[in-house]
């Protein structure tokens, strides 16, 4: 059983100097993190672009396509969870599984060419790589910090995966560059680096689920106790998880909210439309998110474990909701910028934030697919919310559609402050 002294999800930090090293194992699943998203962002900083004004989607086509891919995220990130938790040990072998999925579909797309079914596919075993490795990954680290440590934790992977996020964006801009628009050869140079980060992980995270020193290995075992009876299997752990409350209404919160998230294709496509933005420079308007999220994901995490996860978690929320209603401004050179830096901020406040909400909750023999849950609710919600903007935008207009989303979200905003666990809830 997980150790009592976990107790809420919102708990104050324990005593000062305790927990302040990052554990081996969550600054390697950074660099495994870093590598990989410069190989995922190369290609997610041109796809709207070439599948809008390249290939001629329209608004609603890519917001179908956008959601229908994160909901097949979603709902593979329970299989994830569940495969990582049977047997123990096994959350590298299955992340290490989703993260070659998603090399080998930069393949898929060198060979699909031009034709939309091969691009789809090709889209699908990516977000399927990545529905695979979140939740043992995200499992990985709570079982490697303790508990009072881990918006921190969680802060420095999410700054070390913005990074690759950050460079991703710039290699594809080079690599067009120099190749005068070859998207080809941003597919190559994507597939190498994807294959970088499996080798990575392969080499420098440990196999087992919670390395030496992190907060499983805490709980002691009865003296005479046998293994079978230490370590039971969890039974549909996704079922378990939800019986509980506090759990339950971390769930709720978070879904309620990823239904009135737009997606960020969709922010930047308002951008470049606003803008009048030369297509050339469109896989350069994620830096500015990517370069805030990178800078305040270790102070919003360190805040986090001070004055509890909810309050960050909500004000980030606060923030998308300012960058929406940015959006309806007369867009220039600032409020462009404006609207980059509250995005970071966003993810920066939410992102790992949300992860450390949830995870002293969960049962260490059940913690990825508790974590999967969360994780497949949140996606799935956002699946509405993407698809839901696609038709809004298709059938009134960019702009009715976004103040749609922006009294959408202040209605989920209030909503999760009520439902969401604070200090005083066990």
């Amino acid at each position: 059983m997980y150790l009592a002294t976990t107790g809420r999800p919102d708990a104050p930090p324990r005593p000062a100097g305790a927990g302040r090293r990052v554990p081996g194992t969550v600054v390697a699943l950074g660099a495994v993190s870093l590598v990989t998203d410069v190989s995922s962002e190369m290609v997610t900083a041109v796809l709207p672009l070439y599948l809008v004004l390249g290939l001629g989607l329209s608004p609603l086509q890519f917001g179908f396509l956008d959601g229908l891919f994160n909901g097949a995220t979603a709902l593979v990130r329970l299989l994830g969870g569940r495969l990582a938790d049977r047997g123990g040990g096994r959350h590298r072998t299955v992340a290490g599984a989703g993260y070659l999925l998603s090399a080998l579909s930069r393949l898929g797309l060198l060979l699909a060419g031009g034709a939309a079914g091969g691009i789809a596919a090709a889209l699908a075993a990516d977000r399927l790589g990545k529905g695979v490795r979140t939740a043992p990954r995200d499992a990985m680290i709570t079982l490697s910090a303790p508990p009072e440590a881990l918006g921190r934790a969680f802060g420095v992977h999410r700054a070390m995966d913005t990074t690759g996020a950050l460079l991703g964006p710039l290699v594809a801009f080079a690599v067009l560059w120099a190749t005068a628009d070859a998207y080809d050869a941003v597919f190559v140079v994507s597939f190498a680096t994807g294959l970088l980060g499996v080798l990575v992980l392969v080499l420098f995270v440990p196999s087992g689920a919670a390395p030496r020193g992190s907060v499983r290995a805490a709980a002691p075992r009865p003296a005479g106790a046998s293994v079978r009876a230490a370590a039971p299997r969890p039974a549909r752990p996704e079922h378990r998880a939800l019986r509980d409350p506090v759990f339950r209404r971390v769930t709720v919160a978070a879904a309620l909210l990823g239904a009135a998230t737009i997606g960020d294709s969709f922010l930047y496509l308002l951008l470049q439309r606003g803008l009048d933005l030369s297509p050339v420079l469109f896989p350069l308007l994620p830096l500015g998110a990517a370069a805030c999220y990178l800078l305040l994901a270790v102070p919003a995490g360190r805040i986090a474990d001070r004055t509890g996860r909810r309050t960050p978690f909500l004000l980030g929320h606060g923030a998308l909701l300012a960058a929406y209603l940015t959006l309806l401004a007369p867009l220039g050179p600032l409020t462009a910028v404006l609207v980059l830096v509250l995005l970071g901020v966003f993810y920066a406040a939410t992102d790992g934030v949300l992860m450390a909400l949830a995870g002293p909750v969960l049962p260490a023999g059940g913690r990825a697919g508790g974590l999967a849950v969360l994780q497949t609710g949140q996606a799935l919600a956002r699946l509405v919310g993407a698809a839901g903007f696609g038709v809004a935008w298709t059938w009134w207009g960019p702009r009715p559609a976004l103040l749609t989303a922006a009294l959408a979200l202040a209605a989920a905003l209030a909503a999760a402050w009520r439902i969401l666990p604070g200090r005083n809830d066990t």
